[in-house]
């Protein structure tokens, strides 16, 4: 337990018996009024947000969240197979828990998952992921003067717009907060 006023932004907290991490923190002091706690928390299991207000004298159930390096494997029909590379044992996600991150996973990649306990609760994916152009429409000359773009399917299934240059085989940066085209990388030998 830990006292309201204590909670940052990142922690994670047990609010109407569900994980919630808080996103968002402001302690207020109304004038003539007992000051409070506003914070906007976010429930693991199905990402609604909404914001909630605590007493600054009321205690919080803070809950410790693990973080483990976890390598992606396969997908088959039970579900993402991940291997954590820590120990070596083999996880298995639902689609509930990978959501939409699902999209910018490729095999062999690491990416950080937090467990509470040994139950996983979220994905964190980097920023951005570099992933090979499969096929794509070519491009003519000239047709670089604009700012125009065309479709492109990468290696893991996702379609995005690149611009007309990038041709098959290209490496391009995704970000994978909005899922747009960042940049073209150049080939690792």
């Amino acid at each position: 337990m830990a006292n309201a006023v204590d909670l940052r932004r990142g922690v994670a907290i047990m609010y109407q018996g569900a994980i919630h991490v808080v996103t968002e923190y402001q302690h207020v002091t109304p004038g003539n009024w007992r000051a409070y706690v506003q914070v906007t928390i976010r429930n693991i299991k199905n990402g609604n947000s909404f914001q909630a207000r605590f007493r600054s004298t009321e205690n919080v159930e803070v809950v410790t969240l693990e973080s483990h390096t976890l390598q992606y494997l396969y997908r088959d029909s039970h579900g993402f197979n991940f291997m954590n590379s820590e120990d070596f044992s083999n996880v298995t996600l639902s689609p509930a828990v990978v959501g939409d991150t699902a999209k910018f996973l490729k095999e062999g990649e690491e990416i950080e998952g937090l467990f509470h306990g040994a139950e996983p609760i979220e994905l964190s994916l980097p920023a951005s992921v570099v992933l090979k152009v499969v096929t794509t429409p070519p491009g003519f000359k000239g047709d670089s003067v604009t700012n125009l773009q065309k479709p492109a399917t990468l290696e893991n299934g996702l379609e995005i717009n690149v611009p007309l240059f990038i041709k098959e085989g290209d490496l391009v940066r995704v970000d994978t907060r909005t899922g747009a085209y960042m940049g073209r990388e150049q080939a690792r030998d």
